[in-house]
């Protein structure tokens, strides 16, 4: 399937039609006694289940403060860890403030054990929040992210486990950003409430637990960990699986794996993110998946946005089975991640599964052996994933996830002109400078407010060492009184004009892409000028975060196609 012009869709999805789809819809997973009676509720399930006889006895794991419990240090630090906790102990509830510290800190390099139980029983809801990784009153040194949290979980006692993911990606918020999923089994409301209802079968034992591989604290772990305590479960009850994978990049000649597993079950969801190392579009590769041993795919797809029940291309979207939590631009360096759940169709095998996908889509003709652009090409982007699966027994999934330091995607900027380090004798710095919507760096924007269009322009300079081929974007934001700004790099007209219009109350990020080039070694300054405003716009302004040079794949230099082309003749840019 072809990609088409996308349009960014901010609506919120959660509406009234969808929240009765949350309490109607769902996966129904009947945990069953040995003589074939039901021995849970039939969780996740409809209204009408409500009304059935349940059994067992609901239980509760909290970050809710414990009598004895000694949670900062002696000066009420709350960068410190715990010093005393006693899960069994007391809940506080008292009168002193301390009843209120109900959260932890975890330090660098820490585990905290969310949940320790003895079984039979299954978990019904997990829901947990911290504070984000800027700099905040609470955590003034700033906190980690999301993706530096390994959330794991053990069954029955077994030594390897069997939910291993970053916390970000296992409830579909990639690159370590913050995004908003309505969804049936996982809910992360505003970016910030973490929610699965994914129901976690366990006989003996179940342990969940976070490690904090990141240098700052994770600050302000609240969670709650619902369950039932059973008294029997059947024999071929399966057991909850997610696993995490990644490729920085994708291997050529090899589909990308997002699992592979032996035993009987089913399959029941995955999230992809990708960024891309390349111009055009990458979602052109299809799902093949192999039941039972199969050496040739029986289940294949017709496109990446096909498999994520998109079409002509990927949109942020969020719906009860799939959804698009981030997306912020098609090119060098763009982010996408994509959910699809399996709830009315889970991909059922008996003795084992491997889920792939092909990592195939257009490609710029300089990327090309023959100098050509077509839909049908294997890219170099970087993907990670994690798969989601019930199986009966322990998975024979063997990899185990990387660390932090290589789950951080590699920066492509080559060369980086910030606008805050513009003149300020130059008196262009104008109004406020608020942060942009971009969790990645926390960067701050310069916002110009220019009076009148006549003589209202920026200027970036920048120094180039080394010949080779990079691509020329614009960082900023969107803003309600934005202009149109027109780009011209050393006296040279480049691209189209950039709206910096937004019908927003905040400052939305936007990436402008301007040129695809070999420069040569020397100095260079990019002007910004000023050209009118959209009709809808209520000035002139502009939020600029940076002026970046990104390096493009290796084999944009070996093929070498344009290196000898003078851009300021024909200034190309690929897309």
């Amino acid at each position: 399937m072809n990609q088409s012009t996308h349009h960014m869709s901010l609506t919120k999805a959660f509406s009234g039609a969808l929240a009765a789809l949350l309490l109607l819809g769902g996966l129904t997973l009947a945990v069953g006694c040995s003589d074939g009676k039901s021995s849970g509720p039939r969780m996740g399930g409809r209204l009408g289940d409500l009304i059935k006889p349940q059994e067992g006895r609901s239980m509760r794991a909290t970050s809710a403060m414990r009598q004895g419990d000694l949670r900062r240090g002696p000066d009420g630090n709350r960068e410190t860890g715990p010093r005393h906790h006693d899960p069994t102990a007391d809940f506080k509830g008292d009168s002193e403030v301390q009843s209120n510290w109900d959260n932890f800190n975890v330090p660098p390099g820490a585990t905290h054990v969310l949940l320790d139980a003895a079984g039979p029983g299954v978990i019904t809801h997990i829901w947990m929040t911290f504070l984000g990784p800027e700099p905040h009153r609470w955590a003034a040194k700033g906190s980690a992210d999301h993706q530096e949290m390994m959330l794991r979980m053990y069954w029955d006692g077994e030594s390897k486990p069997s939910v291993e993911a970053p916390v970000g990606d296992f409830f579909a918020n990639c690159f370590g950003l913050r995004s908003e999923v309505i969804s049936v089994p996982v809910v992360v409301e505003d970016g910030d409430s973490y929610n699965s209802y994914w129901q976690m079968p366990f006989r003996k034992s179940a342990r969940i637990e976070i490690e904090n591989q990141s240098d700052k604290p994770i600050s302000l772990l609240y969670y709650t960990i619902d369950w039932i305590k059973l008294d029997k479960m059947s024999a071929d009850t399966p057991y909850f699986h997610a696993q995490y994978r990644q490729e920085y990049p994708v291997e050529n000649g090899r589909d990308y794996l997002i699992l592979e597993t032996s035993g009987k079950g089913h399959y029941v969801g995955t999230v992809l993110a990708v960024r891309m190392r390349s111009p055009a579009w990458f979602g052109e590769g299809d799902e093949k998946i192999y039941i039972d041993g199969e050496k040739k795919a029986s289940i294949w797809g017709t496109g990446t946005e096909d498999y994520f029940l998109s079409a002509w291309g990927l949109k942020m979207a969020s719906t009860p089975t799939f959804g698009v939590p981030f997306f912020d631009f098609r090119g060098v360096g763009g982010h996408t991640s994509a959910y699809r759940w399996h709830l009315g169709d889970p991909i059922v095998f008996q003795t084992g599964i491997k889920v792939t996908i092909e990592h195939m889509g257009w490609m710029s003709p300089d990327e090309n052996p023959g100098y050509k652009s077509s839909s049908w090409n294997e890219r170099e982007d970087d993907y990670s994933s994690v798969a989601f699966w019930y199986q009966a027994g322990p998975s024979t999934f063997s990899a185990r996830a990387p660390g932090a330091a290589e789950r951080r995607l590699a920066s492509l900027d080559r060369i980086v002109s910030f606008a805050l380090d513009l003149d300020k004798e130059k008196k262009l710095r104008k109004g406020d400078a608020p942060t942009l919507a971009d969790g990645r760096e926390n960067a701050r924007a310069l916002h110009y407010r220019p009076v009148r269009q006549a003589g209202a322009w920026l200027e970036f300079p920048f120094e180039v060492q080394t010949k080779e081929p990079l691509h020329l974007i614009v960082k900023g934001a969107g803003l309600p009184d934005g202009g149109l700004y027109q780009a011209t790099l050393n006296g040279v007209t480049i691209g189209q004009p950039m709206d910096f219009f937004m019908d927003s109350d905040q400052p939305v990020e936007q990436e402008f892409q301007l040129l695809d080039f070999w420069p040569d070694p020397g100095p260079y300054k990019l002007r910004l000028e000023c050209v009118g405003k959209n009709v809808r716009s209520g000035g002139l302004a502009c939020a600029v975060e940076s002026v970046r040079l990104m390096e493009r794949r290796p084999r944009v230099a070996a093929f070498g196609h344009d290196k000898d082309k003078d851009w300021r003749k024909d200034p190309l840019l690929y897309r």
